[in-house]
């Protein structure tokens, strides 16, 4: 860190070559400075950012009954999806914004095609209304054990296990289904109901263990705490 008196030195006697040592130093801090500011703003979480803004055109859409939109929409939405987790590591655009940013885009998306794929509409294939009550419960869970590990053990990161991520899986494989079932007719009915209750043991499955390390991390730490 270059200080006031190296600066004041530089003006009365140094040469002409210590005063652009001296500003390259302070360039280079500020360059540092604008760079951390800027993190969050990287591509990758724009393309996030771009996932969400498309989230309400695609319920307008699946709400509306126009499901060639829905389905160009979720196809868009799932392959940035991809696309930003590569471009963070290609360009090494890493950033703590984003890890939390990158889960809410998607679970922003799947809660929002469960819903709006539950509203009845004439003569559609339609996510049953008990599937996606579960789907919401199990979220709604994991929010509330998430806040009170936050507040009552200090834990601020919460790894998702393998159920969690072959559940989030199927969930999209879901919203997918009904989705290309109301625009081509290519999916059996019976697949679709095998993918209902499949997903439905994995909501269930994940849920549970969600709370049973949640119970196993507390009393880690209680056992800890009390040694």
């Amino acid at each position: 860190m270059t200080s006031d008196r190296d600066v004041r030195a530089a003006r009365s006697g140094d040469s002409p070559q210590r005063l652009r040592d001296l500003s390259g130093q302070v360039a280079q801090r500020a360059a540092r400075e604008v760079r951390a500011a800027l993190r969050p703003f990287t591509i990758p979480n724009g393309i996030t950012l771009l996932r969400i803004a498309l989230t309400p055109f695609f319920v307008l859409a699946a709400v509306s009954g126009n499901h060639t939109l829905a389905l160009a929409l979720f196809a868009i939405a799932g392959v940035s999806d991809g696309v930003d987790g590569l471009l963070a590591r290609w360009l090494r655009m890493r950033s703590l914004f984003g890890t939390y940013l990158d889960p809410i885009a998607d679970k922003v998306l799947l809660v929002s095609a469960f819903v709006s794929l539950t509203v009845p509409e004439p003569g559609a294939v339609r996510i049953p209304l008990w599937l996606t009550v579960m789907a919401l419960s199990r979220d709604i869970l994991i929010v509330l054990v998430a806040l009170l590990l936050y507040l009552g053990a200090g834990v601020r990161e919460f790894l998702p296990s393998i159920w969690g991520k072959l559940t989030t899986v199927l969930q999209v494989f879901t919203v997918g289904a009904v989705l290309v079932a109301n625009v081509v007719d290519v999916v059996p009915p019976w697949l679709l109901v095998v993918m209902y209750y499949t997903t439905l043991i994995f909501i269930v499955i994940s849920g549970l263990n969600y709370v049973r390390r949640a119970a196993g991390q507390v009393e880690a730490l209680h056992h800890e705490n009390t040694r």
